[in-house]
């Protein structure tokens, strides 16, 4: 028994979709390789039964007892071979289909994690959740055609050979025929590819479209916006249906060309093999053989343009995984040793030190500074940042990521046990979690819940308030205990009580560690070692909370709001 998905899913060539459609194929193989062995046999033994019922039929015809029970064995043994390799062919197709949409979401997650804040800025949601609604769905189908398209193609040649060795003309009319049906499905490719394309686009768009308007469902029914916004996501979803037309409509000609061009050849087929058994060129026995051949035939042709619909849509999903797979981060951080305890951690454009050990803040005249000020000392976006002299580029991004946390409000509360979505790690007790849950002021959110941490959290918190939901991710981000903390408007969505009290909690939480709060509250500026001013993106002015109200205007406009 195969397990999947597999441990290690492998580098993927993502230089183009043919060449990461051949990368997963490679990477499957034995498997792959195994299942077009099964089709191979499943298909001939299907092809050999006409000839076997003609030997039969004209066994009767001759009054051949012996070789009439021959031939009916031999049709029987047709008949356990069909069933046999038809059962394996079919745990093998499903297993590579499997695999290649299992491969395709590891390497995709995979890519997404080592992204990180780049992914949001390249890519839009829908185009990311359409690989997993869609796009492995087309992969494994690609992979699965594999299967059956080999045998199709062997089963074609191998009752083309048949029909030579009986009769050259009715073997020239399947010889010639099957490349002219091919030729003739050719045109319809193009635009269907073309138009799924263009459908795909739009697809990525409208899931984009709805997470937007769930994600914002809230503030949507408070401002009376939920009609605009559904006229707008009907607007798109009209676009989507008419390119799923537009796709339909050719797959529907290649449906129609799937039943029109076999049935021509069969006819053919069947006419001249008529004629050959009246003029007694044939006995009655290949004359049924030949029918039967050619009723055979349209069941590997619909397979080999079936064939070339997955392959088709299988290459524009692979153009979109490559887009994702193809995307480099903005930081990669290098191999030098980390050390967070050891300096201060400075922004080089701002002029931002956040000295170890102490609780800093920072007030900026612009929201849009903080933010871009706390993305680079988080090593979220290139800058020239450095911990305690050495360039943070240059330590390795994922032990930055274990010693600097940036916490902010677009943070988000997994599915999931509330225990689990507060201890990240897995570490932590009832009474460390107890503690961080204190800090933050949220100890009455879990005594309101009737199990308590054992809770189950919906999607995204959206059982708690605003302000509840700040204060369950700021006791995740205090419990996670990280060396350099670094926050982000941490008490804007609560009220001043609660704020307060969190700010007075806060330093004791963070006592002996690196403290970066990034705020215009008086209440938490007034309880911080030391504040920064930045303004322009740029520090104007740093002291003690008190002292910069009487000495620094812009600090005091920014932080009273211009009220005195």
């Amino acid at each position: 028994m195969r397990s999947l998905p597999v441990t290690d899913p492998g580098t993927p060539d993502a230089r183009g979709p043919l060449r990461y459609l051949w990368w997963v194929a490679r990477a499957q193989a034995a498997p792959l390789l195994a299942g077009m062995g099964l089709a191979v046999l499943w298909w001939l033994g299907q092809a050999m039964v006409p000839s076997a019922l003609g030997r039969a039929i004209d066994a009767v015809t001759a009054a051949d007892s012996g070789t009439l029970l021959a031939w009916s064995a031999v049709l029987l043994g047709l008949g356990v071979l069909q069933a046999v390799t038809g059962v394996l062919r079919h745990r093998f197709a499903v297993f590579t289909w499997l695999s290649a949409a299992y491969r395709t979401v590891q390497v995709t997650v995979r890519q997404a994690a080592r992204l990180g804040a780049t992914l949001p800025k390249r890519l839009s949601t829908g185009e990311v959740v359409s690989v997993g609604n869609s796009d492995i769905a087309q992969i494994g189908n690609a992979m699965e055609i594999l299967l059956r398209g080999a045998g199709a193609a062997v089963s074609i040649v191998a009752v083309t050979v048949i029909l030579i060795a009986t009769s050259v003309p009715l073997g020239l009319v399947v010889l010639i025929g099957v490349p002219l049906m091919a030729a003739a499905v050719g045109p319809l490719l193009r635009p269907l590819h073309r138009r799924q394309h263009e459908q795909r686009d739009l697809q990525g768009d409208l899931a984009t479209r709805a997470a937007d308007i769930v994600a914002g469902l809230r503030v949507l029914r408070g401002v009376g916006g939920e009609q605009v916004f559904a006229a707008r996501y009907r607007e798109e979803s009209q676009r989507v249906r008419h390119a799923g037309v537009r796709v339909a409509s050719v797959e529907s000609l290649l449906e129609g060309a799937q039943i029109l061009l076999p049935g021509v050849l069969i006819a053919c087929v069947t006419w001249l093999g008529a004629h050959f058994a009246l003029d007694g060129r044939i006995t009655p026995g290949q004359l049924v053989a030949f029918y039967g051949y050619a009723v055979f035939l349209i069941a590997p042709l619909r397979t080999l343009t079936e064939a070339a619909d997955k392959l088709t849509k299988g290459h524009v999903a692979a153009r979109r995984v490559c887009r994702i797979l193809s995307l480099e981060p903005e930081i990669t951080g290098g191999d030098a040793p980390f050390s967070a305890g050891e300096g201060t951690l400075r922004d080089g454009e701002s002029g931002v030190e956040v000295r170890p050990g102490r609780l800093t803040a920072l007030a900026a005249a612009s929201p849009e500074d903080a933010i871009a000020v706390a993305d680079r000392l988080g090593a979220f976006a290139p800058g020239d940042v450095t911990l305690g002299g050495a360039p943070l580029a240059d330590l390795p991004l994922a032990e930055v990521r274990e010693h600097i946390v940036v916490a902010d409000n677009g943070a988000r509360l997994f599915s999931g046990r509330l225990r689990d979505e507060l201890d990240v790690r897995g570490t932590a007790g009832d009474e460390e979690i107890g503690q961080a849950l204190y800090a933050a002021c949220a100890e009455d959110i879990v005594a309101a819940l009737p199990e308590g941490l054992d809770a189950y959290v919906a999607e995204s918190g959206r059982e708690f308030s605003g302000g509840q939901q700040q204060r369950l991710r700021l006791a995740r981000a205090l419990l996670a205990d990280p060396e350099i903390l670094i926050m982000v408007e941490p008490t804007s969505a609560v009220d001043a009580h609660t704020e307060a009290r969190v700010a007075e909690r806060l330093g004791k939480a963070r006592a002996g560690r690196t403290t970066l709060v990034c705020t215009t509250s008086p209440l938490v500026l007034d309880r911080a070692d030391h504040v920064l001013y930045v303004e322009g993106g740029v520090v104007r002015a740093e002291g003690g909370h008190r002292a910069l109200l009487g000495t620094s205007p812009g600090y005091r406009s920014a932080v009273t709001r211009g009220e005195d």
